[in-house]
């Protein structure tokens, strides 16, 4: 039986589409140690593996928050900065935040000419009892020249431009956004 079988076969209901892909396995220093089906490194005790998350700027320093979809097995309707993925075996992480914006945002390279990786952290987190994540996270900054979007309904439930340094040094005006807690663990470091 291959990696996917399983996780229709007791419900005898089609499998997650996150059951049909991979994920990079890293120890704490972001070394690869392999790959790992995507569902199983989220549920039960999680996986470590490679992640990373994608803060998209205008000319005037306001990030562009994205609220993750309903249809999202992991918080789902929080909002997110902008963009989170996993790069794929053989990906960087600039490679691969590249095509998750074109997908999620239709934001193509030519809108922008910055793209640069500027921190990497560690994190746990749990949500509810649908599974949580364990990730090296790295974070990616990129400001838009060009502001048009056309995001994808099945990745992104909305989009709000917000003042980046107001949204961190103003937390509870924001308290009913939901911040993903990969996100709001970037901006804390980017401001400590």
């Amino acid at each position: 039986m291959n990696a996917n079988e399983g996780h229709d076969a007791d419900a005898g209901t089609e499998a997650h589409p996150n059951a049909r892909q991979d994920v990079i396995v890293v120890d704490a220093d972001d070394n690869e140690q392999g790959t790992a089906n995507r569902l199983d490194a989220h549920t039960g005790d999680g996986t470590l593996h490679r992640a990373f998350t994608s803060l998209v700027f205008d000319g005037e320093g306001r990030i562009l928050l994205a609220q993750r979809s309903p249809e999202k097995r992991l918080w789902d309707t929080y909002w997110d900065g902008t963009v989170a993925s996993h790069p794929r075996v053989g990906q960087t992480q600039t490679e691969a935040t590249r095509i998750r914006l074109e997908e999620e945002l239709g934001v193509t390279p030519d809108q922008y000419s910055d793209l640069r990786v500027t921190d990497k952290f560690e994190y746990k987190r749990y949500y509810l009892d649908a599974g949580l994540e364990w990730e090296v996270c790295s974070v990616l900054k990129l400001t838009l020249d060009e502001v048009d979007l056309d995001p994808n309904e099945e990745e992104i439930a909305g989009m709000l431009w917000v003042d980046y340094e107001h949204l961190h040094d103003h937390p509870k005006w924001y308290r009913q956004l939901r911040l993903c807690p990969w996100f709001e663990i970037a901006m804390r470091r980017d401001f400590d």
